[in-house]
């Protein structure tokens, strides 16, 4: 247990910039993957292998949405599950740099398990909307256009982000990180992934899933617009 205690000392040392980053990421995930990066690390644990952890956790969530008939106790299991696995997917990447840096194949692992888990996750809840459509009041068919309206803001944002910033350039060595703003961490909540599991909480709510949700799909979309217009603005000023 010694070596946990070292490798959470650390792992505090270690942190990525708060920069862009939700109150909820920087305050309660991160923190939480930190625990579990140096849990792993006593293990013996490799970064890939909490990768998949992650992948276990999530999709175990995502199969049980499609599958199960909604109640406020699969509300509360499948955001348990979501929660823990979002904190397993940061704590991979803490692992990787604990053990003195990460992979390209490791990377990449996380970055699919991860647009998987998004595109997986709406799919199940349009799955949902489907089977029990007495449970959520979704017998109208343009309810299924939500979650894959939803999809679409979400995957687009997240391949989007990803692009932009293999594409900007990188700051220089040894020029001053930037001071993360509090109100944009606050301001990125509603598009925050664990601020996002929350809604499962409500499951069992039946319509107040159905209406907290779709409200989300279009918070995500009116921030996915914005995201675009910031991020070509951003790579208009870069010189080719």
């Amino acid at each position: 247990m010694a070596s946990v205690g070292v490798a959470l000392r650390e792992l505090r040392g270690a942190q990525k910039s708060a920069k862009g980053v939700s109150l909820y990421s920087r305050y309660v995930n991160r923190p939480a993957g930190r625990y579990l990066a140096a849990g792993s690390y006593g293990l013996g644990l490799t970064p890939n292998q909490v990768t998949l952890v992650s992948a276990v956790f999530s999709f175990a969530a995502v199969a049980a949405v499609a599958l199960a008939e909604p109640s406020w106790g699969l509300g509360a299991a499948v955001w348990a599950a979501l929660a823990v696995g979002f904190a397993f997917d940061s704590a991979d990447g803490q692992l990787a740099r604990l053990r003195g840096g990460g992979s390209a194949a490791g990377e990449w692992l996380d970055h699919v398990v991860d647009c998987a888990k998004l595109t997986a996750l709406h799919t199940c809840v349009l799955i949902a909307f489907h089977r029990f459509p007495e449970a959520y009041g979704t017998g109208s068919a343009g309810w299924l256009l939500v979650p894959l309206g939803f999809q679409f803001a979400a995957v687009v944002t997240f391949f989007g982000g990803l692009l932009t910033e293999k594409l900007k350039p990188r700051p220089a060595p040894g020029s001053p990180a930037a001071t993360p703003s509090t109100l944009r961490a606050v301001a990125l909540l509603p598009v925050d992934y664990g601020v996002f599991c929350l809604v499962f909480l409500l499951l069992g709510g039946g319509g107040m899933f159905r209406w907290a949700y779709a409200g989300l799909g279009a918070v995500a979309a009116l921030f996915l617009v914005a995201f675009l217009v910031k991020w070509f603005r951003e790579l208009s000023a870069v010189p080719r």
